[in-house]
């Protein structure tokens, strides 16, 4: 059955019931409506900048982008972008899709939380930061109608959002601050565990084993 919601269409296809099935199942109520979102809000985005993504691609980077957020992706020593893009890589390759596809879509995920970059490259990983920054940053809220905004909220709510999105951020990587060097990551942990300090990339540099 197919489902629209503030004028996007949701693909119909096997692949994206799966996906659908899948992350509801084995992730979290809170970063389930938070994906479903940011495929809405990413699609919604992408016309606003004039750009095509593929629809069905778009949906499974933007279901599986926080998954390294929570077990059973989540691993132990890298960044929890690169998880779900891994994730999502092997989910697309098992079912049949191209090599291309695949690492399309594990660039989308990979560089969600990079800041200006996606934006110019392929539609598919631009959309995908876009519904990131949209939903977890209120950016380019003024592009979306308030309809639009109402519509899917009233979908995919996100009761005390900004919260439970920080809690699960810090959750999902302080067991490995190491991989949040140069990235908003390093923010989160340390605003929330008490004695982290961020790596300083000037004093990295000036530390280095260079003589000089």
């Amino acid at each position: 059955m197919t489902e629209t919601i503030a004028g996007i269409t949701v693909p119909d296809t096997e692949l994206v019931a799966e996906v659908t099935s899948l992350i509801r199942e084995q992730s979290t109520e809170l970063l389930f409506n938070h994906s479903r979102r940011v495929f809405l809000f990413g699609s919604l985005q992408a016309r606003a900048l004039g750009i095509d993504p593929d629809p069905e691609l778009l949906y499974v980077a933007a279901l599986f982008h926080d998954t390294g957020l929570v077990p059973p992706w989540r691993s132990e020593q890298q960044r929890f972008e690169i998880d779900g893009a891994d994730q999502a890589r092997e989910f697309l390759l098992a079912h049949g899709r191209s090599a291309a596809d695949a690492d399309l879509v594990w660039t989308s995920i990979a560089l969600h939380t990079t800041p200006e970059v996606p934006y110019r490259m392929a539609p598919e990983i631009a959309a995908t930061t876009a519904g990131v920054e949209t939903d977890v940053l209120g950016l380019h809220l003024d592009r979306v109608s308030g309809e639009d905004i109402a519509a899917v909220t009233a979908a995919h709510p996100r009761p005390d959002f900004k919260r439970r999105i920080l809690q699960a951020f810090k959750d999902g990587f302080a067991h490995r601050p190491d991989s949040t060097f140069g990235t908003v990551n390093a923010d989160v942990l340390e605003h929330f565990v008490p004695g982290f300090k961020h790596t300083d990339f000037v004093d990295v540099i000036e530390n280095s084993d260079w003589k000089e």
